[in-house]
């Protein structure tokens, strides 16, 4: 590696728990709660998914009847990506937020 690729890393805060990127670590406290919170309504969101992805195959797998299950593991899905949306939105802020 070059110098300055060294003295770049060395300047980040990278860890095992490092969370976000640049605009994240630029974000003030309080965007960084909402963000957190987002974060783990999109994990929990996320676990549920996979529940109904296992359901979904499961009951496809047997020959039982899954639209239901699919249906609702489209609509979490959906609303994953929603959530994603906004959270990339809230991370990004405003051009008259002060901070920026």
């Amino acid at each position: 590696m070059t110098e300055h690729h060294t003295e770049q890393r060395r300047r980040l805060p990278w860890g095992p728990f490092a969370v976000g990127g640049a605009a994240y670590r630029r974000s003030a406290d309080h965007r960084r709660a909402v963000i957190e919170q987002f974060e783990i309504f999109i994990g929990f969101l996320g676990f549920w998914a996979l529940v109904l992805l296992v359901a979904t195959v499961w009951l496809e797998v047997t020959g039982q009847p899954a639209l239901g299950w699919a249906l609702g593991l489209a609509g979490v899905l959906a609303a994953m990506v929603g959530l994603w949306a906004l959270r990339r939105r809230t991370l990004r802020g405003s051009k008259d937020d002060p901070e920026r």
